[in-house]
């Protein structure tokens, strides 16, 4: 029998999650917007009250969230900022390829750390060349006697500036394809780790983003993570888990442009009556909830594909896919809707339609989702 009810505790985590978001992080969403910087004091915040890195098991001193929760709590952030949340998730993202692949000796040394004190984490996939075309990557890793040595660049490395811990993926041989790719850590103060300047984005400014160089970095063996030439399936069984998160943030985000959008509507008024008394108004608000509540469920299920056990790269696409470009949508619908007032920076809006494009872009973009897509439906025939 389908159930679509969330259980109480689920109901009470994101009510949690949720009050947190508005008492906490919406007062100073556009602060920390404008100032393009990180509030280490939100997040930890969120830290001590069991909102972070969700995805470390309770051996380790985590809190034994189930994905389903993990989604939730994004959401209910997102709702406020999605930039913050952002910031969040790449923590649980790092951490991800540790928990599904690392040792018990690496899983004791590397997670349970960040239960025992506010600590950020970055994953270190993509490079100035290689965004979509992750195969392809240039950073290498070669063996000399009892370790490797990491060379090469990455590009738009969340928390860059303040990891701790980084989970960087590299290459054997690039001869090899996905074969040669392979999954390290490293911590934070390795000698010849280079860390580039904040950039200016367009949105999510209160989240960290930079560049990294790796200049003869040396990696012991026993930081790699999964085995050499694993680090391939690793990133693919990661991103399972991580982009009903990132879809969730940005069901967070069209949820909030939605509200602000339909509240604005019952209030301005223009010919009359309210804006929500035009037909026009209410066909744009109707697609809207309609859109939200789609993403949502895709999101749901995703997540709870994954606390069943269950292979979900179809619907964890589906959900990133359809609910990053939904997030875009409403947003934009949500300004229209303001109008004049919509683009201005005194109101909500301008900043979830700026961040809502990120979504479709990072994590794999609207249009990568849709080739794993394809290749998961072929491959079913």
């Amino acid at each position: 029998m389908l159930n679509f009810e969330l259980s109480q505790e689920q109901l009470e985590i994101y009510n949690e999650a949720l009050k947190f978001s508005k008492n906490e992080i919406a007062p100073k969403a556009s602060e920390f917007d404008e100032k393009a910087e990180m509030p280490f004091e939100i997040f930890k915040k969120a830290w001590e009250l069991g909102f972070y890195n969700t995805c470390i098991p309770t051996e380790f001193g985590g809190s034994g969230l189930t994905t389903l929760d993990s989604v939730l709590i994004s959401e209910a952030f997102a709702y406020s900022c999605m930039g913050m949340n952002t910031s969040i998730m790449a923590n649980d993202l790092a951490l991800l390829p540790i928990v599904i692949g690392g040792s018990e000796e690496q899983k004791k040394k590397y997670l349970t750390p960040f239960t025992e004190e506010f600590k950020v984490a970055s994953f270190c996939l993509t490079e100035p060349e290689s965004g979509s075309d992750a195969a392809s990557i240039k950073t290498t890793l070669k063996e000399k006697d009892d370790h490797f040595l990491l060379n090469g660049n990455k590009m738009w490395i969340t928390n860059a500036g303040y990891a701790d811990l980084y989970v960087v993926y590299a290459t054997v041989d690039p001869q090899l394809g996905h074969s040669g790719i392979t999954a390290c850590v490293l911590e934070k103060g390795a000698e010849g780790i280079e860390v580039g300047l904040p950039e200016k984005k367009m949105g999510h400014c209160s989240s960290d983003t930079r560049a990294l160089t790796f200049n003869n970095v040396k990696v012991p063996k026993e930081n790699i993570i999964g085995g050499v030439g694993q680090g391939w399936k690793l990133a693919m069984k990661t991103l399972d888990h991580s982009r009903p998160l990132v879809a969730s943030s940005a069901v967070g985000g069209a949820q909030a442009a939605f509200d602000h959008a339909l509240k604005y509507a019952n209030e301005r008024k223009q010919f009359g009556k309210p804006l929500a008394k035009h037909q026009a108004i209410q066909f744009m608000l109707a697609d809207m909830g309609i859109k939200v509540e789609n993403a949502r469920n895709l999101v749901h299920k995703a997540a709870w594909l994954l606390d069943q056990g269950k292979r979900n790269t179809k619907i964890a696409s589906f959900a990133k896919a359809y609910s990053a470009d939904i997030c875009m949508e409403v947003a934009t619908d949500a300004v229209q809707i303001y109008g004049g007032y919509g683009y201005s920076k005194e109101y909500p809006v301008e900043k979830i339609m700026r961040d809502a494009k990120l979504i479709q872009i990072y994590e794999g973009t609207s249009q990568i989702q849709k080739l794993v897509i394809a290749r998961e439906l072929n491959s079913s025939i």
